[in-house]
């Protein structure tokens, strides 16, 4: 079943809802103030795990066995948080999509048909997802995350036709990553790093329309916006060391020092489709 976005459905009347504004010509030159809301949609990261680094060289290809050789995490893992030490008591799913907003300006310069422009944007964003393991202990290991908020720089560059701008827009982006980590293993020690900026880039593309002066005074324009923004978040990872566990525990076999461990999803991918408003002049 398609979703349905609040936000498409209205700018798909907006030509309707306004049919003087294209008997003007407009003049898309000039510095631009505006807001946004829209609808944040994350595809279901199935199949992402936790992968380890036993020997702690840097490459997280390494099983965690235990002192028999088996696989110590062979109950396998899933996406979402854990909601206890074993796979039969269920994972929590995340969360998929949210409402975004934010505030933007920009500077255009037309020339004929043809606009280009850049911008400087914030938007609040409240999206996030987990993953977990289960080992043979039994235990489980929950790596979870949520991204607050994205800014971004962007160009774009686009045609204009009377009051419309048809438009492509990218550039860079940083966002602030909120980790976080939870197990039932009260044995090892667990040591997080990692910051919370994260950085990436944004493209989408756009429509702009110049509303009647009548409506709401000069300089005014709706429009509507898809962007995907692809976020790097590579850095968070955790040390599993001994704690209170014996030299025999798996995580501590291959090296003393303990385990590297992170999730395999290093990029945090969502889309936006969204209305703007907004004021240039």
């Amino acid at each position: 079943m398609k979703r349905a976005y609040p936000a498409a459905a209205l700018m798909a009347g907006l030509a309707s809802l306004c049919p003087t504004a294209f008997a003007q010509t407009s003049d898309w030159s000039g510095f631009s103030i505006g807001v946004n809301a829209g609808q944040g949609m994350r595809d279901d990261s199935g199949g992402e795990t936790i992968v380890f680094d036993t020997n702690r060289d840097g490459t997280f290809n390494d099983t965690v066995r235990t002192g028999l050789g088996a696989d110590a995490f062979s109950p396998g893992f899933c996406n979402g948080a854990a909601q206890g030490r074993t796979p039969a008591e269920g994972c929590r799913t995340s969360g998929d999509d949210n409402i975004n907003y934010g505030l933007k300006v920009g500077y255009d310069w037309q020339f004929g048909n043809f606009v280009v422009g850049a911008l400087a944007e914030y938007t609040v964003v409240n999206l996030g997802d987990d993953v977990s393991a289960f080992s043979t202990t039994p235990a489980s290991y929950t790596f979870t995350r949520d991204l607050n908020g994205v800014t971004a720089v962007r160009g774009r560059a686009g045609y204009a036709f009377g009051t419309s701008l048809l438009y492509a827009t990218g550039g860079m982006a940083w966002g602030d990553m909120a980790h976080s980590f939870t197990t039932t293993n009260t044995a090892n020690a667990f040591t997080r790093t990692g910051g919370n900026d994260v950085d990436g880039y944004q493209v989408g593309v756009g429509y702009e329309l110049m509303l009647d002066p009548g409506m709401m005074g000069p300089g005014w324009s709706l429009g509507i916006e898809y962007l995907m923004t692809s976020l790097d978040d590579s850095d968070y990872q955790v040390t599993v060391s001994q704690g209170t566990a014996p030299p025999t525990n798996p995580f501590l076999l291959v090296n003393p020092s303990g385990t590297d461990m992170r999730r395999t999803n290093e990029d945090f991918e969502y889309g936006t489709i969204g209305a703007t408003l907004n004021w240039r002049w």
